[in-house]
């Protein structure tokens, strides 16, 4: 399975890890901070600016290569039904021998059980325990698995960006009479300074919107498609039977690393003290 999802996203990685590098090397060829301080001998600077922008690739393929959660086992009896080319994939209930909420049958993949805050990705190919959304710039999907590494990669990556945002600023050279030697002289500046620019705004609005999810244990399918979600459509709007107030979300989303039946925390809340 690694390597089929290695395979698929091969373009978007190389594309990711090129354009990282690229525009790390404008930052230390031109008259920017960086190179100033290697002309001086100062290395320690450049040095941890490279080793965050190697940080920031490593915890990149981390994500997008890592299991972010696929439901693989089949541990449940079927019931014998028939199916149709159009059913959806929280169509089907299964029958299980546990006093848990009833689970339900994945209607794309059929032999896969699908637990409580699962979602079948149709680029995957596969369910996903606590789907939060498929991301094509990692070409992975982000699950129970690897949210909270995405997470920590964003703020990686953030970092890097800003840090790189003010090298690119202080490469500029002074204008002259024209404006076209200028362009000539920091064109590919410019480009870096607007690349860099246009990613620190989209990953610092992802990074705040994923860190305000957790903190309220919501996903962001839930989120956006609460309305269409079986376990949340009849219940209150703001109503979350999974949050358990900031401090216990935030602690069990960072730390805890075992697979969460969440049809008992969903029933643990549903049923009356």
């Amino acid at each position: 399975m690694g390597q089929s999802v290695f395979r698929s996203g091969l373009l978007v990685r190389t594309a990711h890890t090129l354009l990282t590098w690229v525009i790390t090397l404008i930052l230390f060829l031109h008259n920017t901070d960086i190179r100033r301080c290697e002309e001086r001998g100062e290395l320690l600077l450049p040095s941890l600016f490279f080793l965050l922008v190697l940080l920031s690739v490593l915890f990149y393929f981390t994500v997008s290569l890592m299991d972010p959660g696929f439901v693989l086992a089949d541990n449940v009896k079927v019931r014998t039904t028939s199916f149709t080319a159009g059913l959806n994939e929280e169509a089907v209930v299964l029958v299980s021998d546990s006093p848990s909420p009833q689970l339900r049958r994945c209607g794309f993949c059929l032999l896969q059980q699908q637990p409580m805050r699962a979602k079948h990705c149709q680029t995957c190919r596969h369910c996903v325990r606590r789907f939060d959304h498929h991301c094509p710039w990692i070409e992975n999907c982000v699950g129970e698995r690897n949210h909270r590494w995405f997470i920590v990669y964003l703020l990686v990556q953030l970092l890097a960006l800003l840090w790189a945002l003010h090298i690119a600023l202080s490469g500029f050279s002074p204008g002259g009479s024209s404006w076209a030697p200028w362009l000539r002289a920091n064109g590919f500046l410019l480009a870096a300074l607007a690349v860099v620019g246009i990613y620190s705004v989209v990953v610092a609005l992802l990074l705040g919107s994923h860190l305000y999810l957790a903190s309220i244990n919501c996903t962001t399918w839930e989120f956006m498609s609460r309305h269409r979600i079986s376990y949340l459509k009849n219940r209150r709007d703001e109503e979350n039977p999974f949050d358990r107030g900031l401090a216990c979300n935030l602690r069990d989303f960072f730390c805890l690393c075992r697979t969460v039946a969440w049809e008992r925390v969903y029933q643990r809340h549903t049923d009356p003290v």
